[in-house]
């Protein structure tokens, strides 16, 4: 009889606890911090933010490896390594309208904000990008008027 009864109590003390302001405002504190990290992880590997490298649309080939930051007026990227198998080491933007003229193709801004700048002709596209498959691919989408282009890059490991 005196198992029961303590068995008993236990029961009911738990069924207190849950009833507990406290406990419940822990419990669910609980909660919502494993949903929001959660979502931050799945976040973290959605961004555009990082390395990635260019393939070209046309030919399939890799040509550069572009790093993607995040500042205060929203994103820039700019080329770090140049890939194409004929690219000249001193190659500059000759193509190119604005203060990016004549500067050499290593190290140069491509993407300023929602814009993004095609160095082998020197035009300057409205910009949209996409992550796609968690996160290890990026569609870019220039867009020039209503006609627009897309790449999807590969994010370098």
């Amino acid at each position: 009889m005196k198992a029961w009864k303590t068995e008993r109590k236990g029961r009911r003390a738990n069924a207190r606890d849950a009833k507990n302001p406290v406990n419940r405002f822990r419990v669910h504190c609980a909660t919502f911090a494993t949903f929001a990290f959660g979502c931050c992880a799945a976040f973290a590997q959605a961004t555009p933010v990082g390395l990635w490298r260019n393939v070209d649309d046309k030919t399939g080939e890799v040509k550069a490896e572009i790093r993607i930051v995040e500042a205060a007026d929203g994103l820039h990227g700019r080329i770090e390594k140049v890939l194409k198998k004929d690219a000249k080491p001193d190659a500059k933007c000759d193509q190119c309208d604005d203060d990016r003229k004549d500067k050499p193709m290593l190290g140069l801004e491509i993407i300023r904000g929602n814009r993004i700048l095609d160095p082998e002709n020197g035009r300057e596209y409205r910009l949209r990008l996409t992550p796609l498959d968690d996160g290890r691919k990026l569609e870019v989408r220039g867009y020039l008027g209503p006609f627009y282009r897309n790449q999807v890059w590969v994010r370098a490991q």
